[in-house]
């Protein structure tokens, strides 16, 4: 039986032995609960042997400031797991749409993880996330954007984010995904080892099937989902494997 705890505003699933931390940042609103909105994706993770710390927020304008809270809650859960079993354990960060966003500002730059994966990577401007913002500003002549906006948070990967080994997931029904931009700043860094790949499914197949039901209707679980869904945990667990070996 799983059994999930929270420390601070991080929900934790530990395996007695575990081989490797996944960091996990949800996306916007699925984030509130990570344990329940990617519950079949990261408890297939601890299954497999990996220590799961995923993020829990409700998205603000300052994304700078959520992606340091998140790199220090991740750093707390990682001395007590390391605490706990008595080992060093090192962390592949994993995020979601905003999630990835969060990963990428992360205040050390990438430094202290194997790598990142990023599953449909996303940068839209304030006015296209929020909904009805862009008819507040237009009645009453106040602009908010996110901080860091679009166009700078590229820059700040350009010349800040350091890790080399990223694996940038687009699905390939996702009208959301933004990877390709992301990908063109991750290979004008120096020694960048970038990877990309197209799978199938949407924005929503990281996702637990009983939130893409209530979202998308009964179709959304049939057996192809769970086997685009199964897919995705897969390519997950190969690629952080090679990259936790010594």
């Amino acid at each position: 039986m799983n059994r999930w705890r929270k420390i601070v505003n991080t929900w934790c699933l530990w395996p007695s032995n575990p081989i490797g931390i996944i960091e996990m940042i949800g996306g916007s609103y699925l984030a509130a609960s990570p344990q329940i909105s990617y519950r079949r994706l990261l408890e297939g993770l601890n299954a497999r042997n990996f220590a799961v710390h995923a993020w829990s927020y409700i998205p603000s304008f300052d994304h700078q400031g959520q992606a340091n809270e998140a790199w220090k809650d991740f750093r707390l859960c990682k001395k007590k797991l390391e605490s706990r079993v008595n080992q060093t354990v090192q962390p592949i960060r994993l995020g979601h749409s905003l999630g990835c966003k969060l990963h990428l500002l992360a205040p050390d730059g990438g430094r202290n993880s194997k790598g990142l994966i990023t599953l449909s990577f996303n940068n839209f401007a304030a006015s296209q996330s929020v909904p009805m913002l862009s008819k507040v500003t237009n009645k009453f002549g106040n602009y908010s954007e996110f901080s860091p906006s679009p166009k700078e948070t590229l820059n700040l990967i350009l010349n800040g984010y350091i890790q080399q080994n990223n694996l940038l997931i687009k699905f390939d029904k996702d009208k959301l995904d933004q990877s390709f931009e992301l990908s063109r700043y991750l290979k004008k860094r120096v020694y960048d080892l970038t990877n990309n790949l197209q799978l199938k499914g949407n924005h929503l197949t990281p996702a637990s099937a009983g939130l893409r039901k209530s979202l998308l209707g009964n179709w959304a679980d049939n057996g192809s989902k769970v086997e685009d869904l199964n897919i995705l945990l897969e390519v997950i667990y190969q690629w952080s494997n090679t990259k936790l070996l010594p």
